[in-house]
């Protein structure tokens, strides 16, 4: 059972929801790739997670940009233009009959290889695209209650090892990272950035309230988080001073409150970090007003839309 940032309630619908797989959407039992395709052999691609809200797919421009910046950083031709690839995912979901509360997964691999084997010269045929709508809510009790994190061993990297804007499919170090805090009896894990600062979570980004202020990293070592950066701009709306700076463990320990950010679950509290009680462990009035201020937001962008 997931636990943490994707925790939620089950749904029986996505037993046999359509899966979008090289442009066929097929039962998701059938819903199968080579054993010979890029992602499934050497994680070689990119991927998206994407909210479906009210009829209207969150950020999508700001997903598209991240994915066909990371796409042609890894020189992978995706073979779609970003229309065409918003259009597959929205007769997707219409064909699923979504309208509100899905996550999608988005994953583009390089596709099929003739052989076991790195470089993209054994490639042959195109991409590989396959688009997974589910019926998804964050546990609301998590939203209430929160996490606790665990601070592990496993840094973030320097762009020079393997840029940490990519989200690519090779997602070993933060598996490693959420393994370990697991371990630990963690719900997610924290991970510092080379020189030993906080840098971000394994699948979801990190915020501290200290005082008056709201502090999350510098964002060298981290993924260009959207709703991150939604959630800096709401903060800043609504009189927050919001810094985007290094700090320490330290500096965690310390503070009154802590949250993280994803696209799934929007914004969850942080009760604890590596055994220390932030606050009161509980959702301080900060990170409560952030999520007021958020859902307000994503109601205000993205409002019901008129079926009838």
């Amino acid at each position: 059972m997931e636990r943490g940032s994707h925790a939620h309630t089950h749904d029986p619908r996505n037993e046999t929801v359509g899966i979008y797989v090289n442009g066929r959407i097929v039962p998701r039992p059938e819903a199968t790739v080579s054993v010979f395709d890029s992602g499934f052999l050497l994680g070689d691609g990119v991927w998206e997670g994407i909210r479906l809200h009210n009829g209207h797919l969150v950020h999508i421009d700001e997903h598209m940009d991240r994915l066909y910046e990371g796409a042609k950083a890894i020189d992978l031709d995706i073979g779609l233009t970003r229309q065409e690839m918003i259009q597959a995912i929205e007769a997707t979901c219409r064909a699923n009959d979504m309208d509100t509360g899905v996550h999608i997964r988005l994953v583009v691999s390089r596709g099929e290889k003739s052989t076991p084997y790195q470089s993209p010269a054994a490639n042959i045929g195109g991409p590989t695209i396959v688009i997974i709508p589910e019926w998804k809510q964050p546990d609301p009790a998590v939203l209430e209650r929160g996490m606790t994190l665990f601070t592990v061993h496993v840094h973030r990297g320097a762009p020079d090892v393997q840029d940490p804007m990519w989200n690519s499919l090779s997602k070993l170090n933060c598996i490693a990272a959420c393994i370990q805090a697991n371990k630990a009896g963690a719900d997610e894990a924290l991970m510092l950035d080379p020189h030993g600062f906080v840098a971000t979570c394994n699948s979801t980004h990190f915020f501290v309230v200290r005082g008056d202020e709201i502090w999350t990293s510098s964002g060298r070592y981290c993924i260009h988080g959207i709703t991150r950066a939604t959630v800096i701009e709401q903060g800043r709306a609504n009189g927050y001073t919001v810094r985007e700076k290094d700090f320490s463990l330290t500096e965690v320990y310390g503070a009154d409150e802590a949250f993280v950010t994803g696209t799934f679950a929007g914004l969850i509290p942080v009760g604890s970090v590596d055994g220390r009680t932030l606050g009161d462990g509980g959702r301080g009035p900060v990170t409560k007003h952030l999520q007021e201020a958020y859902a307000e937001w994503l109601e205000h962008r993205y409002p019901a839309q008129d079926r009838s």
